[in-house]
């Protein structure tokens, strides 16, 4: 059977939502897992997508978060949040609040988390070491499912990029996030735990980024990043006939800073 599978940072479900329902005609994804959500689980517009045949399980608070997959093909053991997952300690809170940043599910043959890793802000702000942590549980998570003979991916907003390739000037990131030695040494750990960079091909120019800043003209000049990130085990790799990056969908007004990141597999 062929499976296509789809991340996307929709950065607002609501904001977006007839974007959404557009490419899901259009693409006609069986499995989407949906980032930055910016709604409560009871708020995702559950019924316009079921009128497309999708069925969906959210994880969000309303706030700045929020994860979601979105599938044709069904869900068993659903799991929201990682086992463990680290919280995060804001300067006005007394306690660490863990944030919807991750959701699992078995969607017909595959089984994927869709992440939300944390941003880390700045290199010396405690939210990067948030983000280390985070990435680490994240390794310990998925060594199980990446070790094993079923199709297997975590799809989602990395918040890295792996390569300086994966920038459109490396020099214009120097001490900031997103490409530090250690965030991309976590990604690394994924590869050593079973995971493989599924490296999308660009629909336009020579390398497929999946992020542009809505300032300063950073999309029409082609100043993105590819932090947008499908890692699958052997077996998922294995069976990918096609990868791409759907630049179409970042085109126009109202739409996200992400495009959509879309892997066919034949199973």
């Amino acid at each position: 059977m062929t499976v296509r599978i789809a991340t996307w940072n929709i950065n607002s479900v609501t904001a977006r939502l007839p974007k959404l329902l557009e490419w899901l005609e259009s693409a006609a994804p069986d499995v989407l897992c949906l980032q930055e959500l910016k709604c409560s689980t009871d708020a995702f517009p559950y019924d316009a997508v079921a009128e497309l045949g999708y069925a969906t399980e959210a994880h969000g608070t309303g706030r700045w978060n929020g994860v979601a997959i979105l599938s044709k093909l069904g869900f068993e053991d659903v799991v929201r949040d990682l086992p463990d997952q680290p919280g995060f300690l804001a300067d006005d809170a007394m306690l660490p609040v863990v944030e919807p940043r991750a959701i699992g599910a078995t969607c017909g043959p595959v089984r994927v988390w869709s992440v939300y890793v944390p941003n880390g802000r700045e290199v010396d702000h405690a939210h990067y070491n948030y983000k280390l942590q985070w990435l680490e549980t994240l390794r310990d998570v998925i060594r199980e499912d990446a070790a094993g003979t079923r199709p297997f991916a975590v799809l989602g907003d990395f918040n890295v990029a792996p390569t300086d390739e994966d920038v459109f000037d490396v020099a214009a990131f120097e001490g900031l996030t997103h490409v530090t030695a250690p965030e991309r040494a976590a990604l690394t750990a994924l590869q050593e735990a079973g995971l493989q960079d599924v490296l999308p091909r660009p629909l336009k120019y020579d390398h497929p980024y999946t992020y542009w800043d809505y300032r300063q003209l950073a999309f029409p000049k082609n100043r993105g990043m590819r932090i947008d990130l499908t890692y699958g085990n052997k077996a998922f790799a294995d069976a990918v006939t096609d990868s791409y990056v759907d630049r179409e969908a970042r085109k126009g007004k109202g739409t996200s800073d992400h495009a959509p990141v879309v892997t066919d597999l034949e199973l």
